[in-house]
Order: C-alpha cells, then structure tokens, then sequence
C-alpha cells in the first residue's frame, strides 16, 4: 500500500498495528488514533445492552462520512460482522477501498459512494453507527434523521459522532443521548436509538 504523509495505524484487535492510508487532501480529516482508541474503549467496556457484551461484537456497522474507514474497520478489527462505508467523495472511497483490500477485508465490506443527507434505502438496519462529518457543518443531526428514515439505522442501535467541540448535538427526536466528551478540539457524542 502506498505510504502517504498522513498514514495511521488500527489501535486494537486483530489487526492492531496494521497501517491505514489516508489521503494527503486536507479536506479529509481523520480521527486521530487517540481519540479513536478513547471512544472504542468506552464501545467496549461500557454495556450498552442487557447482555453484558460489548456493543461492538457481531455488529452490522454504518461508517457514515467514512473519510478513509478508519472507525469502520477499527470495529472489524475488534469483532464487527459487517461494515457498511459511506462516503459521497470519489477520493475518500478510493482509499476506503484501498484500505479494504490492504486487510482482505472485501467479503465483510460494503463501500457505497452516497451522501448521509440523502442516502440509498435499505432493510438491513446497523447496530452500531459512526458519524465524522466534517466540523463546524452541524451535519452530524440531520444525517442521523436521514439514515433512520431510510432503514440504516436499527431501532436500539448505538450512534457516535465526532464533531467540533463547539459544534451542537442534542440528539435529535428518537434518539437518547447517552455519553457526550471531550478531547482537545474533537467532541464524541453517543446516542441510541430509541428501541
């Protein structure tokens, strides 16, 4: 795989350590490997569910405004069954794609080139859902009224959003916010969908 100026790494699981391309397009902003390693640790550890397992075990996983997959494949990594990426640039899906083949992960992957805003319809809701649009955009609420109108969102599902810490997130109507910190400038918000 090419190296570029902004390569990364997988922070967890089986493919920890593996190296992750980004594009060296300062529109692609992408999460840094601490902030990741922070929200997969509460993903983890926190029982979100009845059942006491983490949230990301076995989870269909939307990776809305996927950038270059990172967060997507980070959830693979630690024990995802699928992952859905979603982007509506050309270059970001290249590399998503580019970064699917560097780990064989093409027969639990889906790439689609859409928009969050107005995404496909589908019937095969997501479990566990991560947002990164670009900050200060305030994209983050109307996205996730978009992907549960159009199925991507399963009822119960958790959602994560990596915003601008001054940007706004309340949760919009059938969402529960449920944890909401802060890193430097980067700001995590986690909801559930209403069951």
């Amino acid at each position: 795989m090419r190296e570029s100026e902004n390569a990364m790494r997988i922070v967890g699981g089986k493919w920890r350590g593996r190296r992750l391309d980004a594009p060296n397009d300062r529109a692609v902003r992408p999460t840094r490997d601490r902030v990741r390693e922070a929200l997969f640790n509460i993903l983890e550890h926190r029982h979100f569910g009845d059942d006491g397992r983490s949230v990301i075990i076995d989870a269909r996983v939307l990776d809305g405004f996927a950038g270059t997959g990172a967060l997507g494949l980070e959830a693979l990594s630690r024990g995802a069954r699928h992952v859905t990426f979603m982007d509506d640039a050309p270059d970001a899906v290249r590399v998503i794609r580019r970064n699917v083949a560097a780990l064989d992960a093409g027969a639990e992957t889906d790439v689609l080139q859409a928009d969050c805003l107005t995404p496909p319809p589908t019937k095969r809701g997501c479990t566990l859902v991560f947002l990164d649009p670009p900050y200060r955009t305030e994209l983050a609420e109307p996205a996730l009224v978009a992907l549960a109108r159009r199925g991507w969102i399963a009822p119960g599902a958790v959602c994560c959003a990596e915003l601008d810490a001054r940007d706004s997130l309340a949760g919009p109507d059938g969402f529960e916010l449920i944890d909401d910190r802060r890193y430097g400038a980067t700001r995590v918000v986690i909801l559930r969908r209403a069951a």
